[in-house]
């Protein structure tokens, strides 16, 4: 038995010697074959060591204002949403705080119109033998002689002029929404009211505009119900006005700026504006001058597209 494990013993000796030279060549081998290895390319970055995990810096927080995310509504009503039992078990529920929070935007149901009857009683005066009527100032609640209240006007005058819907439309939305039967005669002749009653206003503004410096000029098709016409829109840095013409010729530019106009008329080189006797800016594109006056990039833009303002001459150039 002892003879048998010292032979197993010497076996494994020997065993042990002849892995441990084996592993000494390869190593050797392995030291030969590193130094053979051909180095790595010039555009090869070397790997960078991992950072040592230290303490982390605290993340700089950025001030309220510079917050581009969508920032939530001043609420108009709160409705509370609370829980005393548990669903499940039904016990009553400790510690109830606020969880979280959504918002739900709308609109309120359309309210149907308001129709105020006025009664306006009159008395006899005995001293003049006259029938008095107690006196009501119409200018903030009617416009003209008609029915239809201020705010009821507004809104017809811009669905038809800003958002351009057909009077079929109009009638359709304030009776589906609001219950209200209007006929198309009425719309329009509400619409005439309302031009007469701004009329004053758009009578200012284009005298401002004269009295700039400087305009631009354009115009533009504008066909309505199959008949070809023309918006013209001349333009200040602070104002811009629209004249609709079915006219495209040269007079319309005289009505619009004046006939004594003194400064300067930017326009492209369409010839209607030609009629315009004073200094003449013309520019390809129909870039504003009104802004080239106030940036440098456009100043040199003009600068190369045309030699400055001088009065007008007869052009043959069609657009």
């Amino acid at each position: 038995m002892i003879a048998s494990l010292e032979a197993q013993l010497k076996q494994t000796v020997e065993r042990l010697a002849e892995v441990t030279e084996q592993l000494r060549v390869a190593q050797a081998r392995i030291e030969e074959l590193e130094k053979l290895k051909t180095p790595p390319a010039a555009f090869v970055k070397a790997n960078k060591k991992l950072p040592s995990e230290g303490p982390k810096k605290a993340r700089k927080k950025r001030e309220t204002r510079h917050n581009r995310a969508r920032r939530r509504s001043q609420p108009t009503q709160m409705v509370e949403h609370r829980v005393l039992s548990c669903p499940t078990c039904h016990l009553r529920l400790g510690g109830v705080s606020l969880a979280r929070v959504r918002e739900v935007i709308d609109i309120p149901p359309p309210s149907p119109v308001e129709v105020t009857e006025h009664r306006i009683y009159k008395g006899w005066c005995a001293g003049c033998h006259r029938w008095h009527e107690a006196p009501v100032d119409w200018r903030e609640q009617v416009v003209g002689q008609g029915r239809i209240g201020v705010r009821l006007a507004s809104l017809i005058a811009t669905m038809r002029t800003v958002m351009r819907l057909p009077i079929r439309q109009i009638q359709a939305y304030l009776l589906t929404l609001h219950g209200m039967r209007i006929s198309s005669g009425e719309i329009v002749e509400l619409l005439h009211r309302v031009k007469a009653q701004i009329q004053p206003h758009l009578d200012a503004l284009k005298a401002e505009i004269r009295a700039s410096p400087a305009i631009q000029a354009d115009e533009t098709g504008w066909r309505e119900d199959g008949i070809n016409g023309y918006i013209w829109s001349v333009c200040t840095p602070t104002i811009r006005y629209y004249e609709y013409h079915h006219s495209r010729g040269g007079e319309v530019v005289k009505r619009l700026i004046g006939e004594s106009y003194s400064g300067v008329l930017g326009s492209d080189f369409y010839g209607g504006y030609n009629i315009h006797e004073g200094l003449h800016q013309r520019m390809p594109g129909c870039i504003s001058y009104a802004t080239c006056m106030t940036s440098k990039r456009n100043m040199r833009t003009m600068s190369h597209s045309s030699p400055g303002p001088h009065p007008s001459k007869p052009s043959m150039s069609k657009r």
